[in-house]
């Protein structure tokens, strides 16, 4: 019966966990099928409707309306983004300043620094100011506002349900997961990331891959009843059959290590440009949107998503001088829309750099050495993951994220080898400020580690810090115990038998009422006084059980004794000195990492 009813108890719990998923993925879903069709809306009235621009986008994706008949004019997309930076900016700094910029790096923040808190109206300005960036020729991608508008939803959802701060942070990650993976149809990689990307050590959040992976598949489903089935990109058949192509690879992953160093100290230095400017931030984006503009004036190719450019990149359509001013402009493009304080993503443009100099690349070793990279179209997909690698410290969920966008598993092999490598060669630089090192940084697991860390520490560990302290005999008079008192700063006071065995202990608060009392003399003694039921500690146990004895006694000190042997005292243990190892433990961890 109580087994049966535990069961009821259990199946509820996880039901009502599975109904919070679900409705995180049902929202974010929604969430990525607006933003989809207003950049579309967007796309239609502004580039093509204004300026007669038309880029391609990857085969996964649709028009939604045909195109105008608007002839194509140079100078009015010369000021497009400038105007859209305006608008943008007016929006965001009016009303959620906390929106601009690329987004997943606000939702990181929120994830460690503040509770998985993201205000209700975050997904709302996000959306809106995300796409009028996006969609007049501002240089970015879709994964930054989807995360903030999927994180929103979350969070939004967990504050409703009264849930704890823990829990919070986890449906919002789990948002995260969600509109990302929806929105670039790879759900498996969408939760992979959410988990991954809070760290900058290739560690991922456990807690969160289940519940991402079930909004991510719910949102996803959503996403594709809406805008159809497949992946984002369409490939051709690649597959890795020569290990001599694994040389080119890695000169590859250089090349990508190089240009990503390059696009984050772009990216940052102009954003620290703009920051320093004595100008109204709403004016800012529309500054940044002018130089993007200027750009595009040029190479208009740099300007919004880019996704064609990357799809034609795959067939091999685009020659080297064009890869080349793709990847360099699109770094510019992005760094002054995003960075000036628009609104974007920086994983769109960063698929769009990695697939250009992947492209490069692969068309100069098949130049070279034609018989061993026989399809340099491989190196753009391989090139796509390995940057972005490079700039996010992603390794893992990054692989899978370019294997579903282009369905290429056949890839995993050099993927899995450039990714690695740059991500080795890279860990000092990353597009995401707000990534911790490790859990250990993370103020959200700050408890969960320091117990984690005293679980592998035993008592022995402390050997030299127990205490020779004095200990008195069970027999001794009042009177005498005074005037030992009188010359020690001791506090706590082993109390041993005839035979020398621990058989009881007081501190100095349990005597202070009657330590100067006359009357006593020589009728109390020691074994009067002590408290016989102690609780000890010993050298085999963990330094987290001594913590929760000290805490739960409200005392500072325990009595070692032999673990075999209980009545042989070896010495006092005081919780200061736990806590002082403890802290230079840490410090030696952290400083044998860097």
């Amino acid at each position: 019966m109580n087994l049966s009813r535990k069961s009821n108890v259990d199946l509820k719990y996880a039901g009502k966990w599975v109904f919070y998923f679900v409705l995180i993925g049902v929202m974010s879903g929604l969430g990525a099928v607006l933003f989809h069709y207003l950049c579309g809306l967007g796309m239609h009235y502004f580039l093509d409707m204004m300026a007669g621009y038309r880029p391609q986008g990857p085969a996964g994706e649709h028009l939604l309306l045909p195109h105008t008949d608007t002839p194509f004019n140079k100078w009015v997309l010369l000021l497009l983004p400038a105007l859209g930076g305006l608008v943008s900016g007016w929006i965001v700094y009016t009303f959620a300043p906390e929106a601009e910029g690329h987004g997943t790096d606000a939702a990181i923040d929120a994830f460690h620094h503040k509770g998985g808190i993201i205000r209700s109206r975050i997904p709302i300005i996000k959306t809106i100011a995300s796409t009028i960036t996006l969609t007049t020729g501002g240089s970015g991608g879709r994964e930054g506002p989807i995360a903030q508008i999927g994180g929103g939803f979350g969070s939004f959802l967990a504050t409703r349900f009264n849930l704890s701060e823990r829990e919070r942070c986890i449906m919002m990650a789990a948002g995260i997961g969600a509109g990302v993976g929806s929105i670039f149809r790879a759900p498996l990689a969408g939760a992979l990331f959410a988990a991954e990307v809070l760290y900058r050590d290739p560690e991922f959040e456990s807690s969160v891959i289940i519940p991402a992976g079930i909004s991510s598949v719910v949102a996803y489903c959503t996403f594709c009843l809406f805008f159809g089935w497949g992946s984002l990109f369409d490939s051709p058949a690649f597959k890795f059959e020569n290990p001599l192509q694994l040389g080119p690879y890695l000169g590859l992953a250089v090349v990508l290590v190089l240009t990503g160093v390059l696009y984050v100290k772009v990216f940052y230095g102009t954003t620290h440009l703009f920051r320093k400017l004595k100008i109204p931030n709403h004016i800012k984006p529309a500054l940044g949107g002018l130089v993007t503009g200027v750009i595009g004036f040029f190479m208009p190719y740099t300007l919004a998503f880019g996704y064609g450019m990357a799809q034609g990149a795959i067939f091999n359509q685009l020659a080297i001088p064009v890869l080349l001013g793709l990847a360099l402009g699109k770094i510019f493009t992005t760094s002054f829309s995003i960075g000036s304080g628009g609104s974007g993503g920086v994983f769109g443009p960063s698929v769009v750099i990695g697939g250009a100099m992947g492209g490069a690349v692969g068309q100069f070793f098949h130049m070279v050495m034609p018989t061993v990279v026989t399809q340099p179209g491989a190196f753009v997909i391989v090139g796509m993951a390995g940057f972005f690698t490079a700039v996010s410290n992603t390794p893992i969920s990054t692989i899978i994220f370019v294997s579903e966008m282009t369905n290429s598993y056949h890839l995993l092999l050099p993927s899995l080898l450039v990714c690695s490598v740059c991500y080795l060669l890279s860990t000092k630089w990353s597009i995401y400020e707000n990534q911790v090192k490790s859990r250990v940084d993370s103020p959200l697991h700050a408890g969960e580690f320091m117990i984690d860390i005293l679980q592998t520490i035993k008592v022995e560990k402390l050997k030299h810090l127990i205490k020779d302290v004095r200990c008195l005999n069970q027999d001794m008079s009042f009177n005498h115990f005074k005037k030992i008192f009188q010359t020690t700063k001791q506090r706590y006071f082993p109390v041993m038998n005839g035979q020398g065995r621990l058989c009881g202990i007081f501190s100095s608060t349990d005597v202070r009422e009657v330590l100067f009392s006359s009357d006593l003399g020589q009728l109390v003694l020691m074994k009067d006084i002590m408290v016989s039921s102690m609780i000890t500690t010993t050298l085999a146990e963990d330094l987290n059980t001594v913590l929760l004895k000290l805490t739960k006694k409200n005392i500072d000190a325990l009595p070692v004794v032999d673990e075999d042997d209980p009545g042989k005292f070896i010495g006092m243990l005081y919780r200061r000195d736990i806590i002082a190892y403890y802290n230079l433990h840490v410090t030696r961890i952290r400083e044998s990492e860097k």
